[in-house]
């Protein structure tokens, strides 16, 4: 990997992060994005090298693929949140002295992360849509489990909403787990952290149910 390039790269994030009015005035938000920026680029470089992508570029992408957090979002923000990414990346990375096709292939992969649409053409090529990948990866894991308790509320509610809410969600795991990803590395990274948030769910709801009742 070009290490050079890279710290460059942290060193521009952090510093749009460091001087974000919106973070400023909100420190547990700048602090979450940046560590989810880091193990977003963490997937990512371990997607990049099962499957022969440039790591150093994967990681270059998957650290600026939420730059745009740095801006207070207006109406739509959240949704364009990757195009403009992508468009306060592009300058740097020209920076960089990047070629202009791999600036383009990294600017599409930010840009559509989200809703898969960018406003400039692009290639859905396995490097541009590892990026959505990795971000979606970083959805299921054990840090989210605890995020996703904590902001459901759920010691809050009662026995009987508990039980609800663990089989609303191992609904949609069930149905997600078979969503295509860009590469097979991806797509064995998603089954197996799939299988383990429903394996959690399953456990959590069976505690439940003998949390009520004698079960025959």
């Amino acid at each position: 990997m070009n290490e050079e390039r890279i710290r460059r790269t942290e060193t521009f994030l952090k510093a749009r992060f460091d001087g974000s009015a919106y973070f400023s005035a909100n420190p547990a938000a700048k602090a979450y994005r940046l560590e989810h920026t880091y193990r977003v680029a963490n997937i990512g470089r371990r997607i990049a090298q099962k499957e022969g992508l440039d790591e150093t570029e994967m990681v270059i992408a998957c650290l600026l693929h939420d730059v745009a957090y740095c801006e207070e979002f207006g109406e739509n923000g959240w949704m364009e949140h990757g195009r403009r990414s992508a468009q306060i990346a592009r300058p740097f990375l020209t920076e960089l002295g990047m070629e202009k096709d791999r600036i383009d292939e990294i600017c599409y992969g930010i840009a559509i992360h989200v809703d898969d649409q960018a406003d400039f053409p692009g290639e859905r090529t396995p490097f541009a849509l590892t990026v959505g990948d990795a971000d979606n990866l970083d959805r299921f894991d054990v840090y989210r489990i605890h995020e996703t308790l904590c902001r459901e509320g759920f010691l809050e509610k009662s026995l009987a909403e508990k039980a609800a809410f663990c089989e609303e969600r191992m609904a949609k795991l069930r149905r997600w787990k078979e969503m295509p990803l860009a590469t097979p590395t991806a797509e064995a990274l998603w089954k197996e952290r799939l299988s383990f948030y429903l394996s959690f769910y399953e456990k959590l709801a069976a505690q439940l149910r003998e949390s009520q009742t004698i079960c025959l």
